[in-house]
């Protein structure tokens, strides 16, 4: 089974690189080490000690829009981090790094805490592009009082990483490393030694990576059936003038089904 995997889905794994979410997540999911590697360059702090690193974790909101953390990390200074990969400009827009830092706030105290105990918090965009069009390798975003330009000390921290600068520093180097596709050439051992064990069919990772490109192939296929379903469903609506309710039941849509839909319509 796994050989059949590997025969499937090989040659687009040795195609991956980590600006790949779903290469990213795999490669870094429980990485500790590689994770604190890349946030001592990124926020130059060589003494950041990373304790827990999570992949694709979920930050639900029940009146609200859920997020998935592509990684989500904790120091152990009890500091969280979402390090988020954006090939595509509109996926890392400022709107969007400030829906992030929200939902790491909105889950970070427990009932009855007090706000002075929210934890610290980086929302990390490493994104393809020069998405805030200022030239500059990386950029930190930080609250100010506007008139005195003193920081608002509130704990919120946005770093925004230009991919397209891959040269010139550690950070360029590191980007280098994450549009890199061959271990070979990579120049952070513990980034090619990552990607190696996921891209070598001989080292065991590649089991792992094979599923994973599977999984996302069915996500792909199921989001597919649900946008048709929903697009059945609005016609059906404008052209009869049915409710969304009607509609489903004449598209015999189990009821489970139709309280899914029903916010997406």
């Amino acid at each position: 089974m796994a050989e059949d995997l590997w025969q499937k889905h090989g040659v687009r794994i040795q195609n991956y690189c980590f600006m790949d979410d779903i290469f990213f997540s795999v490669c870094f999911d429980g990485n500790i080490e590689c994770v604190q590697y890349i946030l001592r360059i990124i926020l130059d702090k060589q003494d950041l000690i990373v304790e827990e690193v999570h992949s694709q974790q979920s930050v639900d909101i029940f009146y609200g829009r859920s997020v998935r953390l592509d990684v989500f990390a904790k120091d152990s200074a009890g500091k969280f981090y979402d390090i988020e990969i954006q090939r595509s400009d509109e996926g890392a827009i400022p709107q969007r790094a400030r829906y992030n830092s929200a939902m790491l706030d909105y889950h970070s105290l427990n009932k009855g805490e007090v706000y002075k105990n929210l934890p610290e918090a980086y929302v990390i965009f490493i994104t393809e592009n020069d998405v805030l069009k200022g030239g500059e390798q990386i950029y930190f975003i930080e609250r100010t009082i506007q008139k005195s330009g003193k920081l608002f000390n509130d704990g919120s921290h946005i770093v925004y990483v230009n991919g397209s600068i891959r040269s010139g520093s550690s950070i360029g180097d590191l980007m280098h490393d994450f549009f890199c596709k061959n271990p070979s050439e990579m120049k952070h051992e513990p980034l090619a030694k990552c990607s190696e064990f996921f891209k070598n069919p001989d080292k065991g990772g590649n089991v792992v990576m094979s599923n994973a490109s599977e999984e996302l192939i069915a996500e792909g296929r199921a989001e597919g059936e649900k946008k048709n379903l929903l697009e059945n469903i609005r016609t059906l609506m404008k052209r009869l003038h049915w409710t969304a309710e009607v509609a489903m039941d004449n598209l015999d849509i189990p009821p489970e089904k139709q309280k899914e839909l029903a916010p997406l319509i």
